[in-house]
């Protein structure tokens, strides 16, 4: 009867975390994400730190927003389909409540100073924390000490911010270069 209990309480820990996250949190997934990660890695001890880069990576290759592929994942990780679908609620209920009440005034907020003032101030404050969120996941990339994840790392950079090649592209060469290397380390172990 205690290990139901608990895994029911597990399935409403997974949806207040994601729904209070999605409420409260303003800049999108890429704000959203780290702070996942905070939560279910370093609070909860859920998922460990390299699961939870794989899940970003597949989340962020994934088709659709990347607060709500993650989440899933996430839920899915922990609980399964009963997870995935806690979470999924949790992180869309709040967005589609509030545009929903936000394209009723909309039309008389959009050109008030204060409003704008509030968003280019929430601008600053979610950039600050989407570079918080680059520096970590890079610091955990680089403390494996391997060459070629850094590597990669910094040719993604370059070639997604300074050539402007497609994140697609990019992406799907990391992707392929990964395959090959890990199947090159098994040969090598054999």
């Amino acid at each position: 009867m205690e290990q139901t209990k608990r895994k029911k309480n597990q399935l409403w820990i997974l949806f207040y975390s994601t729904l209070r996250l999605s409420a409260f949190t303003i800049g999108g997934g890429y704000v959203i994400v780290p702070l996942m990660r905070t939560l279910f890695v370093d609070n909860y001890g859920w998922i460990d730190k390299e699961e939870m880069l794989d899940i970003i990576a597949i989340a962020q290759s994934s088709p659709g927003p990347i607060a709500v592929n993650t989440s899933i994942l996430v839920g899915y990780k922990i609980k399964g389909f009963k997870g995935a679908l806690v979470t999924l609620l949790g992180t869309i209920l709040p967005p589609m409540i509030l545009l929903s009440l936000l394209s009723l005034v909309y039309t008389r907020i959009k050109e008030n100073v204060i409003v704008e003032s509030l968003l280019f101030g929430m601008g600053i404050g979610v950039a600050a924390v989407i570079l918080h969120a680059v520096f970590v996941m890079a610091k955990a990339v680089t403390s494996k000490r391997e060459i070629l994840p850094v590597i990669i790392m910094i040719l993604t950079f370059i070639l997604s911010y300074v050539v402007n090649i497609s994140i697609i592209y990019v992406l799907l060469t990391g992707a392929v270069i990964g395959l090959i290397h890990y199947y090159r380390s098994l040969k090598g172990g054999e």
